[in-house]
């Protein structure tokens, strides 16, 4: 064993509390808690990184007690219960560590102290190094010249001095120490009355527990505070000392079978934590493991085989194949044998390589293209650094590219099928026969996953693919793909083609094994994403001229009520510093503190302060001046930033996978968060206008969810309702207070819409109370006289929560399925929250694909339109925006709502409310 790596000694049981409260409450993709389990890894792992050992023992306490609570029947008993998500983490825990090469100890009788003391006593005989990683302050006393302690946690290491600047005694006065003064987390009782400070004067003029009950009269004659009464707590505390003594005492003579030599590292067991890191969700320690960098070489070389051999069985199924052709097409000749190539393939995938992530300005640097998985090709364009070697001319190239790309019979494949279709119109090619998207071939599988090509690459083909960023990275400074040498370049494009085949020939399979998936990704994810891309592009006129008035006017508007803050205050603060706000509301004020930050300083959370805006005057301007501060840096500073210079016109970006129930999402900008019901907000809305000789068209559906919801649990009073078109919020208050619908006040009528809205959201008594301003008793009073009078409501609610457990996910009416990680959880928060979202998720699913399949059907109508006459330009929640040329506004009117509400079949019917404006917020 060689003398300059210490012998790891790891206390397993303190970083099982220690990881489980220290990391998020992580699970994995059946619902099971991972947190403790990847934090215990993790701390391992990086020790095992730091200090290269060859000699290790992980040590955890055997079930049942140990001789100490043989002594002493209260040991340890003030400790809480294991926490319940805890438990089922130690097993995978003890079986990862295995896989791991690493030597497990559980000892009955004894702790996990007490072998960790024998060990560490038995290399100091062989006068071997060991390190401790705990952080039970206990282990302190077996620090010697030869033995360390670290707590991974902070990283602080003790020796001998360390131990004396911590504790106030060397490491051989420990016990004493802790005999005196006791341990509270041990439920070691000490010496009543001896606290820290005593214990340490006690131990700096005695050298004992011993010493001290040997010369009792000497300690009336110490200065320290107390002195006259501490003999006769310590005459009167004897046993307890003694007692306390025996129990803070680690074994370091427990009887082992096995020898330090027996504490080498062996082989890791590649195959099982591939398996591991797989089912508990740890992907990046797969990819790790496969790059060989999960941990360093060993000394003895035996981790870094089994890494090399992890890398060598990952890649051995397609190693007589998997050589790949990456080809730089350079010449014409190149590039006609391509373009047969790519006529006469049933299919082929492609990829676009560009300066910029702007999908509608963005210039082409090169295309690549791959008909056969590993092998593929890379088409330089508009590469522009010094030494470029000759480049096919960029017009030419497309010219011959166009043909097949527009060709409808020949099935492309992309990844991100929106971006490459846009880039490529562009340069005026309309590709057709975009038969497959590998990005939502993923999303349709499982929407909770990562779809970005390396996470999938990683997780399908066990690939650990180039990535943008390792590419562009030039000398620790970011620069733009068509700057990087196109050899280079090649590797990186020609992947992207060749891991988008190959992805595609994974997924498709596992799709078509469900005919639902299989039809929700052909009939609306694959259609709609054209759709996104051809409305992306066309985007929406908006007036910077009126956006700059207001934000002007904003900016006069929140230094009036900067002033009004600041004579509220009774001095000058910064409304927009969470520090400041804390400091006049909490110290200044005295306000009541409702919630604190993880660090313990009172919150000034929106949340927070919403509440304290019901009785203060204070907050709630606060509220006020951050709302308008937001929508100034969001919204009116920003947008007029974002119209392009070449059509006036913002063109946001649809995110087709950025929400697990389907809705779409936007950014850049968000148009999904634009205020609707404030004046601020609709001034934004105003901003977006109709061009000349235009209207602004809004069709907007109508309680959706609520509509979805009576089709979903067949409530015969929901179904009658809607029916009979009548206003679901009054009849559903005249229900509750057995009331005629005309008798219904608007406040009533208020109250039971966030009824009927808070309870497809799973809101409590508590929620919907404070929503609408009543006592608690009084919500609980309506939320059950609700499910008495829509029984069916109750009873769908109820029947989804033990589906969505049983099978662990949910589904839409389209079959699109929802999972639900956490509905298993032994953590109740957790488990009720995931309930929440098994109730609310198939309604706002269906709603998803009820909107989805509207914009594919009214894009089918325009096409046979004139263009000209009509656009449609934007889709908010459950909004469509269109721009129609004033002679059509009528006619096109009834026609969309004619489409849209007919476009799915449920049981009550859909209703959408059309609006005509010269803006949005006209037409809203």
């Amino acid at each position: 064993m060689p003398n300059n790596t210490p012998i790891i000694l790891i206390d397993g049981s303190s970083y099982l509390y220690r990881a489980f409260f220290a990391c998020p409450p992580l699970t994995n993709a059946k619902g099971e808690p991972t947190g403790a389990i990847f934090g215990v890894i993790n701390m391992i792992r990086s020790l095992i990184n730091q200090y290269n050992p060859t000699h290790i023992a992980v040590v955890f306490d055997a079930k049942g007690g140990s001789f100490r609570n043989e002594i002493y029947s209260e040991y340890k008993a003030t400790r809480e219960a294991m926490p319940e998500n805890l438990r089922p983490q130690i097993e995978p825990i003890h079986t990862i560590l295995k896989a791991m090469g690493l030597p497990l100890l559980c000892i009955e009788g004894v702790e996990a102290d007490d072998v960790i003391g024998t060990l560490a006593r038995q290399a100091e005989r062989e006068n071997l190094d060991v390190l401790i990683s705990t952080g039970d302050k206990d282990m302190a006393q077996l620090v010697s010249d030869k033995i360390t302690l670290i707590n991974t946690m902070n990283n602080s290491v003790l020796d001998p001095k360390g131990v004396m600047d911590k504790f106030g005694v060397p490491p051989e006065k420990i016990i004493d120490y802790l005999a005196l003064r006791g341990d509270s987390s041990d439920n070691i009782p000490g010496v009543p009355g001896v606290g820290e400070k005593t214990a340490q004067s006690l131990l700096t003029e005695f050298t004992s527990v011993k010493d001290i009950y040997t010369r009792l009269d000497d300690i009336e004659k110490l200065s320290i505070r107390g002195a006259k009464s501490l003999k006769q707590k310590l005459i009167d505390n004897q046993n307890e000392a003694e007692l306390s003594y025996l129990l803070a005492t680690i074994k370091t003579d427990v009887k082992l079978d096995f020898t330090n030599e027996q504490l080498l590292i062996t082989d890791i067991d590649v195959n099982k934590l591939v398996e591991l890191f797989a089912y508990y969700g740890f992907h990046r320690w797969q990819k790790e493991l496969i790059a060989g960098t999960f941990l360093k070489q060993q000394k003895n070389g035996i981790v870094g085989e089994s890494l090399s051999l992890l890398a060598d069985q990952q890649h051995s199924t397609t190693a007589q194949k998997k050589e790949t052709d990456y080809q730089c097409i350079l010449t014409h000749e190149q590039l006609d044998d391509w373009v047969i190539k790519l006529t006469n393939s049933k299919q082929f995938a492609f990829d676009t390589e560009t300066d910029n992530v702007d999908h509608v300005h963005a210039k082409l640097v090169g295309i690549s293209l791959s008909v056969e998985p590993y092998q593929a090709a890379y088409i330089p364009l508009a590469h522009q650094y010094l030494g470029v070697p000759d480049q096919l001319p960029l017009t030419e190239v497309l010219a011959k590219l166009k043909p097949v790309l527009e060709n409808p019979e020949v099935k492309k494949i992309a990844q991100n099928a929106k971006f490459d279709y846009s880039i490529l119109a562009n340069y005026g090619i309309k590709v057709n026969g975009i038969a497959f998207d590998t990005m939502l071939e993923s999303y349709v599988l499982n929407s909770t996953e990562r779809h970005d090509m390396d996470s999938m690459a990683n997780r399908y083909l066990n690939h650990k693919t180039i990535t943008y960023d390792e590419l562009t990275k030039v000398d620790k400074k970011k620069v733009t793909i068509d700057a990087i040498e196109v050899e280079k370049t090649t590797q990186y494009a020609a992947e992207d083609a060749d891991i988008t085949l190959q992805l595609h020939e994974k997924l498709w399979p596992e799709l078509e094994k469900d005919q639902k998936l299989t039809k929700l990704f052909t009939d609306i994810e694959m259609p709609l994403a054209i759709v996104l891309a051809e409305m992306e592009r066309t985007g929406v006129l908006v007036d910077a001229k009126q956006l700059n008035d207001y934000s002007i006017e904003l900016t006069k508007q929140l230094m009036e009520i900067e002033a009004q803050l600041q004579s509220l205050a009774g001095e000058k603060f910064n409304p927009a510093s969470p520090k400041q706000i804390q400091a006049i509301l909490f110290d200044k004020h005295n306000l009541p503190v409702l919630k604190k930050t993880p660090k313990g300083d009172p919150s000034t959370s929106e949340e927070v302060l919403s509440e304290l805006a019901n009785e203060y005057e204070l907050p709630r301007m606060i509220l006020f001046y951050r709302g308008l501060a937001k929508l100034k840096n969001t919204y009116t500073d920003k947008l007029p930033l974002m119209i392009s210079p070449i059509d006036h016109r913002i063109h946001t970006n649809y995110n087709q996978i950025g929400t697990i129930t389907g809705r779409l999402s936007s950014n850049d900008p968000n148009l999904q968060n634009i205020p609707v019901r404030n004046e601020e907000g609709r001034r934004i809305r105003q901003a977006f206008i109709a061009p000349k000789g235009c209207k602004i068209i809004s069709a907007d559906y109508s309680q959706i969810e609520l509509r979805i919801m009576a089709h979903l649990s067949q409530d015969e009073s929901l179904l009658n309702a809607f029916a009979h078109d009548k206003d679901i919020h009054r009849v559903t208050a005249g229900e509750i207070l057995g009331k005629a619908e005309s008798e219904v006040t608007n406040e009533e009528r208020r109250r039971a819409k966030a009824v009927n809205f808070g309870l497809i959201y799973g809101m409590s008594a508590f929620g919907l109370s404070k929503q609408i301003n009543i006592p608690r008793k009084e919500a609980q009073f309506y939320i059950d006289r609700y499910f008495e009078r829509y029984p069916g409501v109750q009873q769908y609610m109820e029947q989804t929560r033990q589906l969505a457990a049983e099978q662990g996910y949910v589904e839409t009416l389209s079959g699109r399925r929802l999972y639900l990680p956490k509905i298993r959880s032994t953590n109740g928060i957790e488990k009720r929250g995931a309930e929440r979202a098994a109730i609310n998720a198939p309604m706002q699913g269906t709603a998803a694909d009820i909107i989805k399949t509207a914009m594919i059907k009214m894009s089918e109508w325009i096409k046979n339109q004139s263009t000209d006459n009509i656009k449609m330009v934007m889709q908010v929640h459950d909004e469509l925006v269109f721009e129609i040329k004033d002679a059509f506004v009528e006619q096109y009117c009834t026609e969309i709502k004619k489409i849209m509400e007919n476009c799915y079949q449920l049981s009550v019917p859909l209703k959408v409310d059309v609006g005509i404006g010269n803006n949005w917020d006209e037409a809203h």
